[in-house]
């Protein structure tokens, strides 16, 4: 199976509202930089800044609910970010049954992307 191919599949095996949610989301980061690219990483959807990982999309394994996790996540400071048990990452999760913060995740994108690109 090609690249292509695995990613799509990764976002069509999905369940709906979930399946949609995760294509927004998709095209929300894609839109956000001509030099961000997808591939996938660990068998998740991985999005990479001139080859810099910088987010994820994946699913909470209880919830299901998608979210995006922020590679340098530990230099995002916003109040709605999880760290989890994570050192590194912070993860946003979205609701898929309600409109997405569009401008909440605009913002920590060019945030994290910000910081791939040495802004910060």
């Amino acid at each position: 199976m090609d690249a292509v191919h695995e990613l799509n599949s990764f976002y069509l095996s999905k369940e709906e509202p979930v399946k949609s949610c995760l294509l927004a989301l998709r095209s929300l980061i894609l839109a956000q930089d001509s030099l961000v690219s997808e591939t996938r990483k660990y068998g998740m959807p991985c999005f990479c800044y001139k080859k810099k990982m910088f987010c994820y999309l994946w699913t909470d394994k209880k919830t299901k609910e998608p979210y995006i996790l922020f590679v340098e996540g530990k230099l995002l400071d916003h109040p709605i970010l999880e760290v989890g048990s994570r050192a590194r990452m912070k993860i946003f999760r979205i609701d898929p049954n309600i409109d997405l913060p569009i401008e909440e995740i605009v913002f920590l994108l060019n945030k994290a992307l910000d910081i791939c690109k040495g802004v910060v």
